[in-house]
């Protein structure tokens, strides 16, 4: 099911990572390189170790919590455009969390757009989705199946505020699973605190303070810990990762209604799998309308499609588009559940 391409292109995957050779640097390096251009600060595209990195102006603060307060980061604002040996490269939001870029790279015979994770939905904790005109689109297709339409996150943030009052009034704490960088955020943004107080993670809180020095709406929040667990206990609401779910420091906000936040929440079985009470469909990903849109809109005749669903997507765009579609890295087809199956199907 895979469209793979040999043409030679301005970024390549390789071994370390994608990599435009006309600039001497990597994009969201998987290995040690001396230049690393960074989209986000996400562990999986953020790593330890590079000689230099290049990121966001809004971002650094970010990239240098996952990286290290010692490395060697530059920042970049966004839309200005930077000369590296044979090329220019500019940085565009994303909207995916605060700081996240797109890459833009051009040389005298392409534009080459790296998009990184994106979100084109409205989100008052990061700056909104740009669309970047190009040649060569690298897009991440993380939710690139047809079923994935988000609903109004406005509805989501309602439900979660109804859900916290439900609990309160039943004398639970409500503990609300997310990613502590991006989902987290945006999930306080979304937040009445007049409901009673908020409390977060440490790993959280860490993130939290650089959004409020970005000046994001992130409202008043407590760290939960055993010294603030009255003020939580049984009222409260708590964000905090997926990591705790079993913890030790969890138990002491017990009892406890517990949920979690993401776009899987979208596949059946979800909340089974999580061992949670209630599911709330929130991606910080483009959805297959907006994957597909996002595609069209740029322009380009040349898609790599990486991180995800990189076979249904490929060949739908080589199929139907007849776009010169790829995948990054090539790979056999993965296994669907029966619904993925049927949407699969339909779609071919």
């Amino acid at each position: 099911m895979s469209a793979v391409s040999s043409k030679k292109r301005l970024v390549e995957l390789t071994n370390e990572g994608l990599y435009c050779s006309e600039g001497g640097f990597y994009i969201d390096p998987k290995r040690k390189v001396s230049e690393a251009l960074i989209t986000h600060g996400h562990s999986d595209h953020a790593r330890y170790g590079m000689g230099s990195y290049l990121t966001s102006t809004s971002g650094m603060n970010i990239v240098r919590e996952r990286v290290g307060k010692d490395s060697a980061i530059q920042g970049i604002a966004f839309g200005e455009r930077l000369k590296i040996r044979n090329v220019t490269v500019s940085f565009h939001p994303a909207g995916h969390l605060l700081g996240s870029s797109q890459i833009r790279i051009e040389s005298k015979k392409e534009v080459c757009c790296v998009t990184g994770d994106f979100k084109v939905g409205d989100d008052r904790s990061c700056e909104p989705f740009e669309l970047v005109k190009c040649d060569h689109l690298i897009t991440e297709s993380t939710f690139a199946l047809p079923f994935y339409k988000w609903p109004e996150p406005e509805t989501i943030f309602e439900e979660i505020n109804q859900w916290w009052r439900a609990n309160q009034a039943r004398g639970k704490t409500s503990v609300l699973f997310a990613y502590a960088l991006g989902k987290a955020q945006r999930i306080l943004c979304g937040l009445d605190p007049s409901i009673g107080p908020i409390g977060v993670h440490g790993s959280v809180h860490i993130f939290n303070e650089h959004y409020r020095a970005a000046g994001r709406p992130i409202p008043e929040t407590l760290r939960a810990s055993q010294r603030t667990k009255s003020e939580l206990l049984g009222k409260g609401i708590i964000i905090a990762p997926g990591s705790t779910r079993n913890s030790n420091w969890l138990k002491q906000f017990y009892p406890a209604s517990l949920s979690f936040a993401s776009g899987w929440m979208l596949v059946n079985g979800a909340l089974r799998r999580r061992g949670v009470d209630q599911g709330f469909v929130l991606s910080d990903h483009a959805d297959w309308g907006e994957l597909l849109k996002t595609i069209k809109d740029s322009g380009a005749s040349s898609v790599g499609v990486t991180h995800g669903y990189t076979d249904v997507l490929s060949k739908w765009l080589l199929d139907k588009r007849q776009l010169d579609a790829y995948e990054i890295p090539p790979k056999s087809r993965r296994g669907y559940d029966k619904r993925q199956i049927s949407f699969i199907n339909e779609l071919f």
